[in-house]
């Protein structure tokens, strides 16, 4: 996936240089500008995820800048910096359509959860766009790509459930794309014209996830500078998907318990109590039920989400369903990296088959895109697969094959493969190891054994 790219505009240039440093060190890319104008060309010569940018600058000042590149790209979250006596232009950059603003000297941990905010929000809108142009007002079932027969199970149970109220628990193992359930139960409702907001339970600090779900007021804590509205207000008319709500702490499993059932929550720090109409699809990957055995999970909060449960069967439980899915990728990333590739040779497609996908369809679809990023020709064969599946692949007796020019894989060992992978990985890695390694999936002690064993330094 392409790193978020952040556009950070400030006329000092000790400020800039640190932010920079900081925001690339949370792992996004990081361009810089040190005046208004050349924020409003970097914006037209290209697209950029968002922007950080300071009100008061010599040459052209934040807000007008702001005001140029909303009218030129609406959909970029802006961000403003302002100091303490400048907090009348914060209201103004706000109202010309900035994400937030921050006060000078910058609270860093209230910058990255801004920034992971704002491009999360910029995400969903465009999803959300894309969802809906796709999916339209009624059930297809072709945009859940399967034809086993526990995925046709599953697709009609959706399409019986998605026209409801009900409160859906969606269980699998991760990467069996539950997420993609859950969006197709939202636009297949009544709903599908009203938010669907996703929280990610797992990945919100549970110091934060109450602000994060319910909201705060100003001064509820540290870096509260305003009164904020939370993801169930955010979802008001709509859905919101609670993913990963088994991580949940047993405190946040009371809250969530008395939103789910009153139909009402209170901000963080606030007394006021605000009615919120929701639909609530959730997702985990544990046995929730056993969890409630032990003692990790409130039984009453369970049996409040599994009023309806969708099972997302594993990649291993449809096999017949990877050539549709490897298909699918495999046009998709040729498009997204202008490559013309027309298909698998057979001893690839026989390798994506037999793997066991522990990653489920996740993994499938990192192999595919890897093997995109690598071919140079017009077919993929095991070479360009991740040693992963190469290494654990047992071939058919005589098996052989002839497409195109390839070679007969089916007569050469394993070794031979796993020799021939290795070293193809390490040249169009440019003979960087560690590169090399991140694309086989080993580390790179692992790396140079094995090249010390075919004679390569």
């Amino acid at each position: 996936m392409s790193k978020t790219t952040i556009l950070v505009v400030d006329d000092d240039l000790g400020h800039l240089t640190m932010l920079q440093t900081l925001i690339e060190s949370w792992g996004y890319g990081v361009e810089t500008r040190t005046d208004g104008a050349a924020a409003v060309q970097r914006v037209e010569d290209g697209p950029v995820d968002l922007i950080l940018m300071d009100v008061r600058m010599a040459a052209m000042s934040g807000i007008e800048a702001l005001k140029r590149i909303k009218n030129y790209n609406p959909s970029i979250p802006i961000i403003i910096m302002t100091a303490y006596s400048s907090v009348s232009s914060a209201v103004e950059a706000l109202k010309a359509g900035a994400y937030d603003y921050l006060i000078k000297p910058l609270d860093f941990d209230a910058l990255q959860i801004c920034v992971e905010r704002a491009r999360e929000h910029a995400g969903l809108k465009a999803e959300n766009r894309q969802l809906r142009a796709r999916l339209g007002a009624g059930f297809h079932a072709d945009n859940i790509i399967g034809k086993s027969p526990a995925m046709k199970s599953m697709t009609d149970m959706l399409a019986m459930i998605a026209p409801s109220d009900a409160t859906v628990l969606i269980t699998g193992e991760s990467g069996t794309g539950k997420e993609l359930i859950a969006r197709s139960i939202h636009f297949n409702s009544p709903r599908r014209d009203k938010p669907l907001v996703i929280v990610n339970c797992a990945a919100i600090a549970e110091t934060l996830l109450e602000s994060e779900l319910f909201g705060h007021t100003k001064g509820a804590f540290t870096g509260a500078e305003r009164t904020r509205d939370g993801r169930f207000q955010q979802a008001h008319g709509g859905s919101l998907f609670l993913d990963e709500i088994g991580e949940t702490s047993t405190m946040m499993q009371v809250k969530l318990l008395r939103a789910l059932q009153e139909r009402e929550i209170q901000r963080v720090g606030g007394e006021e109590t605000i009615h919120v109409d929701v639909r609530i699809i959730a997702a985990t990957n544990r046995n929730l039920a056993q969890q409630v055995q032990l003692g990790r999970f409130r039984e009453d909060l369970f049996y409040r989400l599994n009023v309806v449960t969708l099972e997302v069967p594993p990649l291993r439980d449809r096999l017949e369903d990877i050539p549709l899915l490897a298909q699918h990728f495999l046009h998709f990333f040729s498009e997204k990296n202008r490559k013309t590739v027309k298909g698998f040779s057979p001893q690839a497609m026989d390798m994506l088959i037999k793997h066991d996908w522990p990653g489920n369809v996740r993994e499938l679809e990192n192999a595919i895109e890897r093997a995109v990023v690598l071919i140079t020709g017009e077919y993929i064969t095991e070479k360009h697969l991740p040693l992963s599946i190469v290494q654990h692949y047992a071939p058919p007796q005589e098996t052989s094959f002839d497409t195109v020019g390839l070679p007969e894989a089916g007569q050469r060992s394993l070794d031979e493969i796993e020799r021939e992978v290795i070293l193809s990985t390490l040249e169009t890695a440019g003979g960087n190891k560690s590169e090399a390694a991140r694309r086989l999936g080993i580390t790179r002690k692992t790396l140079h054994n094995k090249l010390k064993l075919y004679g390569v330094g």
